[in-house]
């Protein structure tokens, strides 16, 4: 471990009194205790050496690793392992065009994090009221309990794979959940966590044993291609779809932003964070790639292909194509990948409902001092090991890729609210979106919904053609043009230079919120967003149709 401590012989450069904080829990003010080293609070001594940089990066390191390391979760060795086996690599162009919808979105949720002091939840209840706010919250803790019972799922199939009996399987991985953060130590958490971001690396060995044809994963990372034809289209646009929910996942938002806050992290440490970032998205894409990879390889030219079933199909085609090693491997990687995901999500729910309800909710705290938050943390976690242990194999199938599909539905609407959030000048200050991101991030939501389109198309109309889904898609960019083109016109953004004052920003924190006054919605944004809600929901219908068709052809 390091310490980043004051320097006797550099003198300190002295501050301003700190203003008026928006921070709900004053456990959220203090020392960085970071699982790799700690920063003191009166620490303000500039990082000018490499070694003194590093250090304080070792510090930092945690938010954005763990977040997108818990991305690759039980669902998304499901979803990877469906792709690759059903596929090949012909989806891992996905992937790529990923990477910059993952960054533009944590970016702005660590922002919000960093100098606001206030989680997701809690900032989109006060800035847009309960009415709107409410949509948001509740698609949260619906998705998350869906999805905290795929990561017992797959604890369940790695177990099962091991031969280990479900049941003890199931109330073990649960009670290391649960007592992983009842330690009252947000330093001894996060070591956890890491270590268990480590055990994710597991992947490495196994690509290399089951060796796939990097040039072919080469050529399909940078060649998009549309495998199937008419007739098998909506499937796989289900499975792009899940791609989507599962790498850009909308729990990810409200994790990293509390979390952020929770480690204490201010607006003077962003660089470092978003290096801590990028570190993240360079494990879980390179995960994914080689979770397609590998398993395409081990199903190549066999019965399988084309015959997804679950994860422990897909263990048992990498011992048959790699021997037993590579099989155990890739169970204790499902294991690992499915208690790191609980982790997150459990955390990402508690952390929202202290911010909703006004409860103190700080893994510096111990159990006696936040009894609501780790009540909630606790209570997650049983009920969904509950539930896995009550259903069967088929329906636990049906559960993993449904929530998948449900994310990748839901991510426009959660997209939309951090686009509004990061352009409130009353809480980002000098810290709010400049032109081009906020241009990326529309056109980041314009994809999405024109998925969700497609995939409404492909549930109605299961024969449509290539040529459809094409009209389909220039309709959704004359649509696109048309919007940009009336924003670029009469909007007060519509200029490629930066009107922002960003002077001074890096001791700017939002004041607190009943200081501010809430923003007024015009007609066009309420007409708007109530249009993509309902659009969403339908969209969300159409995913259950699908579902439901799935079972019943099964």
């Amino acid at each position: 471990m390091t310490n980043v401590m004051l320097d006797p012989k550099v003198p300190t450069v002295p501050t301003a009194p700190a203003a008026p904080s928006a921070v709900l829990d004053d456990a959220h003010v203090g020392d960085i205790k970071g699982a790799l080293g700690t920063i003191r609070l009166d620490d303000t001594t500039p990082r000018s050496g490499l070694s003194a940089r590093l250090k304080t990066l070792l510090a930092i390191v945690g938010p954005g690793l763990i977040v997108m390391v818990g991305d690759n979760d039980a669902g998304a060795f499901s979803t990877y392992g469906q792709a690759g086996q059903n596929y090949g690599t012909q989806l891992l162009w996905t992937l790529l065009m990923l990477v910059p919808v993952l960054y533009v979105n944590q970016e702005m949720v660590l922002r919000l994090g960093a100098v606001t002091g206030v989680g997701h939840a809690r900032l989109i209840l006060e800035r847009f009221g309960r009415f709107w706010g409410a949509f948001s919250v509740i698609d949260l803790f619906l998705l998350n309990a869906l999805t905290l019972v795929t990561e017992f799922i797959g604890v369940t199939m790695a177990a099962g794979y091991l031969g280990l009996p479900k049941v003890v399987s199931v109330v073990l991985a649960a009670a290391i959940i649960i007592a992983s953060a009842f330690t009252g130590s947000f330093q001894r958490f996060e070591r956890v966590a890491i270590t268990l971001c480590v055990g994710s690396l597991l992947l490495v060995p196994i690509y290399f044993l089951v060796h796939p044809r990097t040039s072919q994963m080469a050529h399909d990372l940078v060649t998009p291609t549309m495998p199937g034809g008419a007739g098998q289209l909506a499937a796989v646009m289900l499975v792009i779809i899940s791609i989507v929910g599962t790498t850009v996942a909308p729990w990810q938002l409200f994790f990293q932003q509390s979390y952020v806050i929770d480690k204490r992290i201010t607006p003077r440490f962003m660089k470092y964070e978003k290096v801590d970032l990028w570190i993240g998205i360079v494990v879980v894409i390179v995960g994914a790639a080689a979770l397609i990879g590998l398993t395409a390889a081990a199903f190549a030219g066999t019965d399988g292909f084309g015959q997804f079933s679950d994860t422990a199909a897909v263990a048992k085609g990498i011992e048959d194509k790699a021997g037993h090693l590579a099989g155990v491997l890739f169970a204790i990687a499902l294991l690992d990948a499915s208690i790191i995901g609980a982790f997150a999500v459990s955390l990402s729910t508690a952390y929202a409902i202290g911010d909703v309800f006004g409860i103190r909710h700080s893994l510096h705290r111990g159990v006696k001092g936040a009894k609501g938050f780790y009540a909630v943390y606790a209570g997650l976690v049983v009920v969904a090991a509950a539930i896995t242990l009550l259903s069967n194999g088929y329906t636990q199938g049906l559960i993993t890729q449904f929530v998948q599909v449900l994310a990748g539905v839901l991510l426009p609407s959660a997209t939309v609210f951090l686009l509004l959030l990061c352009n409130d000048r009353a809480v980002l200050g000098p810290w709010v979106n400049g032109p081009r991101t906020n241009a990326f991030t529309s056109t980041v939501v314009g994809v999405l919904v024109m998925l969700s389109l497609i995939l409404t198309a492909s549930v109605v109309w299961p024969d449509i053609s290539s040529g459809a889904i094409l009209w389909i898609m220039a309709g959704c960019g004359v649509a696109g043009a048309l919007v940009a083109g009336y924003f670029f016109t009469f909007g007060r953004r519509g200029t490629k230079e930066d009107p922002i004052d960003r002077t001074g920003r890096e001791d700017w924190r939002m004041p607190p919120l009943e200081t501010l006054s809430r923003p007024v919605m015009s007609t066009a944004r309420k007409v708007g967003m109530g249009a993509l809600r309902a659009y969403l929901l339908i969209a969300m219908v159409m995913v259950i149709i699908k579902i439901v068709q799935t079972a019943l052809n099964h």
